[in-house]
Order: structure tokens, then sequence, then C-alpha cells
């Protein structure tokens, strides 16, 4: 079973390549990422506010259980 060596490409035609996919890329818009940053703030807030709520809920909990023992 022989195997192929694969080529290897040099610096200037990886630069090429990568020049060439880039300009492919749909970028997105300034309104677009506006919207974007403030839909990812607004779900960090969000979020946050859940899980300091689910840890002071299970925080309370131990802390009843121990007052048990």
């Amino acid at each position: 079973m022989a195997e192929e060596k694969k080529k290897k490409t040099s610096p200037a035609e990886f630069v090429n390549q990568v020049r060439t996919e880039t300009s492919k890329v749909t970028w997105p818009t300034r309104q677009e990422t506006i919207r974007t940053a403030i839909f990812v703030f607004i779900l960090v807030v969000v979020l946050s506010l859940f899980f300091l709520g689910v840890d002071s809920i299970f925080s309370s909990l131990v802390k009843w259980l121990l007052t048990l023992a």
C-alpha cells in the first residue's frame, strides 16, 4: 500500500488561498453587529439573574438542611 505524499503549499500560495476564501465571506453590517451585541448583552443579563436565583435557592436549601443536622 503506497501512500501518496501530500503536496506542500508554499507560504505565498497559502496567503493567496486565504485571501480568496476571505473574499467569499459575507460580513455583517454595522447595524447587524450592533443588534447582535445588544441581544447577547440582554441574554447575559437574563441568564445571570436566572443563575443567581437558582444559586440562592440552593444555598438557602442547603443552609436549611444543615440546621436539621
